[in-house]
């Protein structure tokens, strides 16, 4: 419970391999998660909106935590207050949407601190010529430390911010005051930009979790033998799948993709981002992924080809989520990579919709097969120490020789268009998958409500024309959707 009297249950846990896993990388590069929501401005003035976000805020139980590093345990989740400089009034030479889409380009390299606060709001107001609607547009974009939550979790939080308080539960309930203001007056909210930081074996603060610490240092062999037997596990799994493979029990494994023109380094430097927001991408029999990728095979191919650089073969890695269960309920990162072929020789988008469709089914059905989670097993039990040390030493910068895809894509369904923010209601939403030394050109596919927008992110450095290539994309799936309706 707040000093104050808010009732927060905040679950302190470590985090699973996966969610520390993301929380290391983020030390090396910016992987966290940008949500822009859209709505109609109404004029309501920073302070006010900051007001609404920090109250709504005191009942998201994801919103009161951060990370505190260990040195030998994996880090933990622990609760911490919310400020209020994680709400951020961006003012704009001119409030247009084209300078906004440049000033979203521009966050997108300066990543959180999850260790200090994992989420951060910021805010355009204002907006003119935003799509949608003539009016000004009051434009939020959430920013989420990828070890906090992905994409589906960080969708709910976002509904738990702009949700209407009947239908996400009244933020007054810990309280008997019925006014924001009290509510916002009685939450402990600071106004530093400090904190107390711990950097584990990346700094020299010490860590204070004895009890942890010393039953993860006391059983670091134990781990190591069950990594070790896992991991023979994991081979004899490895084999049977091939024998399943071979009669024809389970989809084959997904190819490799020769690298092209966008797959090389250095990490990007700076970012530029597009948004096509639509109304007519839900077509009957298909769903939004299938059509999405379809255009984005053709457009991908097409811009390779006016730059000289064509390629035989192109793949895409498509998120997958997870199904909840008892064994991933504290797993932020609940998702799966699929590699996914993008049939650039077949020019009927109809034929080309269902080569991906069918491609997609068959990566599905292998990455839940029971064989194949007993190899995802294996990091269930790596000693943390390890897992760290992995990852800092990782090369970021190595390109294979050939990569499970040659772009990433982003599908999320972010329900429906229920949602309002300092009173006006919400018009689109959009997202911009993080990109890598590997990955130059990345793509997200977000729905609310009866909209989805198709959000290009890219290197300016190896994708110079980024309009030229979100122009042949539009125009791609203008002529998918003509085709699959035809």
């Amino acid at each position: 419970m707040d000093r104050r009297g808010i009732a927060i249950v905040v679950r302190v846990d470590s985090l699973a391999p996966q969610d520390a896993t993301r929380f290391w990388l983020s030390r090396r590069a910016c992987d966290d998660l940008f949500l822009l929501y859209c709505f109609t401005d109404t004029g309501r003035s920073f302070d006010r909106l900051r007001a609404d976000v920090l109250a709504r805020s005191a009942t998201v139980a994801d919103l009161w935590v951060r990370v505190r590093e260990r040195r030998w345990a994996y880090p933990a989740w622990v609760s911490c207050d919310i400020r209020e400089d994680q709400v951020v009034d961006h003012e704009l030479p001119a409030a247009t949407w084209s300078n906004v889409v440049d000033a979203v380009g521009g966050l997108l390299s300066d990543g959180l601190r999850a260790d200090v606060q994992p989420w951060r709001l910021h805010l355009f107001r204002g907006v003119r010529s935003a799509p949608g609607e003539d009016a000004p547009a009051l434009v939020a974009v959430l920013q989420v430390s990828h070890a906090l939550a992905d994409g589906q979790r960080a969708a709910a939080i976002a509904r738990a911010l702009w949700t209407t308080p009947d239908e996400c539960g009244d933020p007054r309930a810990a309280g008997d005051d019925s006014s924001t203001s009290a509510l916002v007056d009685r939450m402990r909210v600071t106004r530093s930009t400090g904190g107390d930081v711990n950097r584990g074996v990346f700094g020299s603060v010490p860590i204070n979790d004895l009890p942890d610490e010393m039953r993860a240092l006391v059983g670091l062999p134990v781990r190591v033998i069950r990594t070790i037997l896992r991991g023979l596990a994991a081979e004899r799994a490895r084999r049977m799948l091939e024998v399943l493979t071979g009669r024809g029990d389970i989809p084959p494994p997904a190819t490799n993709f020769p690298p092209t023109s966008l797959n090389r380094p250095p990490p990007p430097t700076a970012h530029a981002v597009r948004m096509i927001v639509r109304d007519d991408l839900r077509v009957p029999g298909r769903t939004v992924t299938v059509v999405a990728l379809t255009a984005i095979a053709a457009a991908l191919s097409g811009y390779l080809r006016q730059h000289g650089a064509p390629a035989e073969r192109l793949g895409a890695q498509v998120s997958m989520a997870r199904p909840v269960d008892k064994k991933t309920d504290r797993v932020r990162n609940n998702y799966v990579d699929l590699g996914i072929e993008l049939p650039v020789d077949e020019s009927d988008p109809r034929r080309r919709a269902d080569r991906i469709a069918a491609e997609l089914t068959a990566r599905r059905t292998r990455a839940d097969h029971p064989l194949l989670r007993a190899q995802a097993r294996v990091s269930e039990v790596i000693p943390a120490s390890l897992l760290r040390r992995d990852i800092a030493g990782y090369p970021l910068d190595l390109v294979p020789d050939a990569l499970s895809g040659n772009t990433v894509i982003s599908s999320v369904n972010r329900g429906p268009a229920d949602l309002s923010f300092g009173g006006g209601p919400v018009r689109f939403t959009g997202g911009f998958p993080a990109l890598g030394a590997v990955m130059h050109l990345t793509h997200g596919v977000h729905g609310l409500g009866a909209t989805v927008t198709v959000s290009v992110h890219a290197d300016p450095a190896v994708l110079p024309d980024i309009d030229v290539y979100a122009d042949l994309v539009n125009t791609a799936l203008t002529e998918t959707v003509t085709a699959l309706r035809g």
